[in-house]
């Protein structure tokens, strides 16, 4: 898989867009900001685009959808939980699970509620990536103080899903610069925390 980041607006929130080779298919991943990079970058690379795939329903990673769309007649796919919230037209409902298609390599949706209760990160295990929206960075986890945010779905989502992931995986969050989950693990100190609490309440 190639990967293209884009950083956009005060927040700096990163959007991608993943290929598997000029010509081919593409995704864009929570375009917050900047419509033109993206169209300006697919159109360069001869790119199909096949639809925006969102990690959650917050401003500063969808405010560039709209304007998307409309060039490409793509659909845009959000986890059912958010789609309220986001407040526009959604074309594919996500459920933890469903598999989407890159050219032949899968990109599989898994839930990771907390900091909304619809956030999704994008994994693929051929290439050994995830796209974690806000629900993990490199050294800190997504705010879960938002109204539809959860501190109990969020350690869930980490204890049980995300702590499960290898530690060959590079993360590419939602904010700030990506690495290994076996930096993970050595750096972010909320991840370790509820990973820690985790192991002794059960032992």
């Amino acid at each position: 898989m190639k990967i293209k980041r884009f950083i956009g607006g005060v927040l700096e929130s990163n959007g991608y867009v993943i290929y598997r080779n000029e010509g081919g298919s593409c995704f864009i991943i929570d375009p917050g900001y900047k419509p033109k990079v993206f169209i300006d970058f697919i159109i360069e690379k001869g790119l199909t685009l096949k639809g925006i795939l969102l990690t959650h329903h917050h401003y500063d990673h969808v405010g560039a959808v709209e304007r998307i769309r409309e060039a490409f007649e793509c659909p845009v796919y959000m986890h059912r939980r958010d789609c309220d919230a986001y407040g526009k037209k959604v074309d594919v409902y996500m459920e933890d699970g469903d598999v989407i298609d890159l050219d032949g390599e899968e990109i599989r949706v898994v839930s990771t509620p907390g900091h909304t209760g619809g956030s999704v990160c994008f994994l693929s295990d051929k290439s050994k990536v995830a796209f974690t929206g806000d629900t993990l960075f490199n050294i800190d986890l997504g705010r879960t103080d938002f109204e539809d945010g959860s501190e109990e779905e969020m350690i869930d989502s980490i204890r049980n899903v995300v702590d499960k992931w290898g530690n060959d995986i590079t993360i590419y969050p939602g904010h700030s610069e990506g690495c290994t989950m076996k930096k993970v693990r050595e750096i972010n100190k909320e991840f370790i925390d509820i990973i820690r609490k985790g192991e002794r309440s059960e032992g």
